[in-house]
């Protein structure tokens, strides 16, 4: 059974990545280490513990860094909510997490089976970052880090022309992580918009399954569905879901390596994703970008979730 660490800033499609994590039969979590990105620490926390007790695990939950390396911290709460579960009306309040930090609990499980644990960051890569450099030896232990971030090599982005969230929200932790020499395997957001769409006909699917956990993927992703339609997409799309997808069968994924680095600084550079597809840098390549993923076999991986 593989072992996985997920790091996230759980919000509505964050909390679908979870459930496909923590439902499969050959992943066991170890933990999840939660960040501040989509939502703040403190609601990014009563997200997770609250879609481990749906989930009916004892997976234990970590509380991370509030804000971003060099950062404050900007939030998406005008995409997912306020509470980033799609202000559906869920008790997302008074579960306490497990002792101990974030930070620590990546250092630590890493480097105590090293070469036998798959990072997969969900959010902003501020824990990551900082662990890096409390222990860079973590780099050499990782087995896999499954990155969703960034705009692969299709683009665009989502919080800026070029950027997506997760490196925007603290592009210096996304580019410490990128130079670090981790085995990174980045699944952007172009996957998600090309691969992960919920059309109509996946919404009624997903609806028809009849789970609690069907509707709760259902009723999460209203917030991000609305934003969705009114601009102009076939329907919301599910970024971590489909980077978890990638974390759980890679065989069926499409792939380039090769060199990238993550802009730092302000305005329209700020958390860009700079990919040397034609050698020009001259750096050696440094991450398996995803740049297929087959929609059909990652629904099948979703549902297969929620129908457990």
């Amino acid at each position: 059974m593989r072992r996985f660490l997920i790091d996230t800033d759980t919000a509505s499609d964050d909390a679908v990545a979870i459930v496909m994590a923590l439902q499969h039969p050959d992943v066991h979590v170890e933990a999840l280490t939660v960040v501040a990105g989509n939502v703040g620490l403190e609601q990014a926390v009563q997200n997770a513990l609250y879609t481990v007790e749906l989930c009916g695990k004892e997976t234990p939950v970590y509380a991370g860094r509030a804000q971003p390396i060099m950062r404050t911290l900007e939030t998406a709460q005008s995409i997912h909510g306020d509470d980033g579960m799609g202000d559906c009306g869920l008790p997302l309040h008074g579960r306490t997490p497990a002792a101990g930090r974030g930070v620590d609990v990546i250092v630590d499980m890493i480097l105590g089976s090293p070469g036998e644990v798959t990072l997969v960051c969900l959010g902003p890569l501020s824990n990551v970052a900082a662990a890096v450099l409390r222990a860079p030896e973590i780099t050499e232990a990782v087995e896999r880090v499954v990155i969703m971030g960034g705009t692969g090599v299709h683009g665009p982005g989502n919080v800026s022309a070029m950027a997506e969230f997760n490196f925007w929200a603290d592009p210096e932790a996304a580019a410490i992580v990128t130079a670090s020499g981790m085995p990174l395997e980045f699944v952007g957001w172009d996957i998600s918009i090309t691969s992960a769409i919920v059309t109509q006909e996946r919404h009624d699917a997903m609806l028809a399954i009849g789970t609690p956990l069907a509707r709760f993927g259902v009723d999460i992703a209203q917030a991000v569905r609305r934003f969705a339609l009114e601009h102009g997409m076939e329907g919301d799309d599910l970024p971590d879901p489909i980077a978890m997808a990638h974390a759980i069968d890679p065989s069926v994924a499409e792939i380039s390596r090769l060199n990238v680095k993550v802009m730092s600084g302000d305005g329209g550079q700020r958390g860009v994703m700079e990919v040397d597809r034609m050698g020009f840098v001259g750096g050696e390549p440094n991450v398996d970008i995803v740049t297929h993923y087959p929609s059909d076999h990652f629904f099948e991986l979703l549902f297969d979730a929620y129908r457990t």
